[in-house]
């Protein structure tokens, strides 16, 4: 499969503070699918999607975009492209409808074409009772859905989508993820990143993890959950020790007891064994976030070391 995007060995190092925000970044992102990037504040998520864009130069190593080289041939990837940010600071004195219909007709979309595509997807978003509202006048979560209607309205071949979901509720969220699935569906290929790992896991064929600037893990969701050492995780509360616990696997301590990283068998035994005792336990196999607890050693939502300089 063609790639959309090939980086390899690239680094970006921001002057101030002398902050490494990618380091020697080797990764290839096939076209027409969504791949997720997923990964703490500073680990290097934003600047990556930055340097796609052609917003931020590289240090070092290469990038393709399109089959175009990011530094030579900013230009001629720049049309192909559409992006949302972020941190996005919209046309606060326009309208939704105006937002979307006039970012469609600046990338040179018929009239027709551009009203067809913004009554579609303010229909799609449930932004259609709101397209005469001044954008100025919604709220942090609304604005954020109107910047995401407007990048995936546009026919650009691909997508960079920053967060798109951050400050939405559970339903906003789900009509995003169903949005994103059309431009899918139309062959298009979406970079989505993002802190919430059902939202990865829900609609990226591939995914990589990155942390500190560098890629700890990459490929599809179950590759993903192959790879890692102890594959199941088991939840205990209360009566035993984490002395007793560490025989059978990696123990974490969560609240109100402990999680255990174990083999299957180690697992089964354990989940035995604390059913005997009368302990509440719970059994299952790894999700993504148990997946960047084993590998990173802290939690997604942890404070990162460094800020991403982004």
């Amino acid at each position: 499969m063609t790639a959309a995007i090939v980086a390899r060995r690239l680094s970006k190092v921001y002057p101030r503070g002398r902050i490494s925000a990618l380091l020697e970044v080797d990764l290839e992102i096939p076209q027409g699918d969504v791949f997720g990037l997923i990964g703490r504040n500073g680990a290097g998520k934003t600047t990556f999607v930055r340097v796609a864009a052609t917003q931020l130069l590289p240090t070092g190593g290469t990038m393709s975009v399109l089959g175009h080289d990011v530094v030579d041939e900013a230009d001629r990837i720049r049309p192909r492209i559409a992006a949302v940010p972020q941190e996005s600071r919209p046309l606060y004195f326009l309208t939704v409808d105006q937002l979307v219909y006039l970012y469609l007709r600046l990338r040179g979309l018929e009239r027709a074409d551009a009203r067809e595509r913004t009554d579609r997807v303010l229909a799609e978003l449930d932004l259609t009772a709101l397209a005469h509202r001044l954008v100025s006048r919604l709220s942090g979560g609304m604005r954020r859905r109107a910047m995401v209607a407007m990048v995936l309205a546009s026919d650009a071949e691909l997508l960079f989508l920053d967060e798109p979901t951050t400050g939405l509720d559970p339903i906003a969220r789900r009509e995003v993820w169903a949005a994103i699935r059309r431009a899918q569906r139309e062959k298009r290929t979406v970079l989505l990143t993002t802190h919430y790992l059902d939202e990865a896991e829900a609609l990226s064929a591939r995914l990589a993890l990155l942390d500190g600037g560098r890629v700890r893990l990459e490929g599809t969701p179950a590759e993903l959950r192959q790879r890692v050492r102890l594959p199941y995780r088991v939840s205990v509360e209360g009566v035993f020790t984490r002395g007793e616990l560490e025989p059978y696997g990696e123990v974490s301590d969560v609240n109100g007891g402990h999680l255990v990283f174990a083999q299957e068998r180690d697992a089964r035994e354990l989940a035995m064994a604390a059913l005997g005792r009368g302990a509440r336990v719970a059994m299952a196999p790894v999700t993504l976030e148990d997946i960047f607890l084993q590998v990173v050693g802290r939690r997604l939502d942890d404070e990162p070391a460094a800020a991403e300089g982004a």
